[in-house]
């Protein structure tokens, strides 16, 4: 199937502040140099805000990542759980085509959404608050047919059932997912021949629908508000915490020096730690800082700026040292886990690292 952007496109687009609190907080998974990491993440969460990506969000996206956008474009175009045409503005109803359901009604499914949506799929609704498909398996096929309507499955579906769940959606009420002909889950249709004596003291719905009908809006889109849950790794104030753990910038900025060298330099009269600094490289001739493990060629720049242009320096690093240069990088830790003191004395005495041997030997981070 040809996959490209729709032709008419909005002028611009923007995160709530919400979801761009979010999606900063996604992009500290990932390790400095890596960032590019987070793009379906942050793809997905420009969808779930607009319910479609538009060539706008998909530039944005870039922009954030500091990607091509030709690249974004990429991923965008290839995953099909991207919309790049506007959907329904309440749903958008995925009906699975693929064998175990075509063969128990799928077709009668998509007659359905032909009849009362639109002719054709990725149409919209002649109201504008549906729209459909037609996708590959959705791993339901104990239950099949079935559809996926916004995060939920609906199982074992017959015209009429899906018929009337289309009908509710477009009068604005929300039916509740799972199997609509009363299985609790993905036991036999006769019910259950094994593991019964329990049977009388399961819930009235399984996990998953339990969950969805707790929510009460299994369609609503994610709109921000559930930002604490989904940034464990920074706190339930995923900004707060990341400021917490970043190094304050000195208050005035000095022409002609790098922002991180004047951090440091303001934080180093706070401590008696700071390790040798050099203005800069000895006779103009920089270490290749990135023939240690862990160092791509941005954090080798950030390396420069704070005032490290050889081995031999880091070779010296006490651990009151590494704490130093440690706050004063994004992602801590790193020094003693890639072992950058060790390497550092074995390359500043003319020896190769594994790492170092293997780089030189592809070409990765030549000079």
């Amino acid at each position: 199937m040809l996959r490209r952007l729709h032709p008419e496109q909005p002028d611009s687009f923007a995160f709530t502040a919400a979801n761009r609190q979010w999606a900063e907080a996604q992009i500290t998974k990932y390790p400095e140099g890596r960032q590019a990491s987070a793009v379906i993440p942050l793809l997905w969460r420009a969808q779930e805000q607009e319910g479609w990506l538009c060539r706008p969000a998909i530039e944005a996206v870039a922009d954030m990542l500091g990607m091509a956008y030709i690249r974004v474009l990429e991923v965008a175009s290839f995953y099909f759980m991207f919309q790049l045409q506007p959907v329904g503005s309440i749903a958008h109803i995925q009906v699975c085509g693929t064998t175990s359901c075509m063969i128990c009604g799928a077709e009668d499914l998509i007659a359905v959404c032909k009849e009362k949506i639109s002719a054709k799929p990725h149409e919209l609704s002649a109201d504008g608050k549906l729209s459909w498909e037609e996708v590959e398996c959705l791993g339901s096929c104990t239950n099949a047919p079935m559809a996926q309507i916004g995060k939920d499955y609906y199982e074992d579906l017959t015209a009429e059932s899906f018929s009337s769940i289309i009908e509710d959606l477009a009068a604005g009420k929300v039916p509740t997912p799972g199997s609509q002909n009363g299985r609790y889950a993905a036991e036999p249709l006769g019910g259950l021949t094994s593991l019964m004596e329990h049977e009388g003291d399961k819930p009235k719905y399984n996990a998953s629908v339990a969950l969805a009908a707790d929510l009460g809006d299994t369609i609503k889109r994610i709109d921000g508000t559930e930002i604490s849950i989904l940034t464990p790794w920074l706190g339930k104030d995923g900004k707060a915490a990341a400021n917490k753990t970043s190094p304050k910038p000195p208050k005035a900025m000095a022409p002609g020096k790098p922002a991180v060298r004047q951090a440091a330099e303001a934080k180093a009269k706070e401590t008696d730690d700071q390790p040798e600094i050099l203005t800069d490289a000895r006779n103009g001739k920089p270490d290749n800082l990135k023939l240690l493990k862990g160092v791509g060629p941005k954090l080798e720049q950030t390396l420069n700026d704070l005032g490290f242009f050889h081995f031999d320096q880091i070779a010296k690093w006490t651990p009151e040292n590494v704490a130093w240069v440690d706050s004063r990088l994004k992602f801590k830790g790193r020094i003693e886990r890639d072992g950058w003191i060790q390497q550092a004395v074995k390359l500043a005495a003319g020896e190769d690292t594994e790492f170092a041997k293997r780089a030189k030997k592809d070409g990765i981070y030549e000079d």
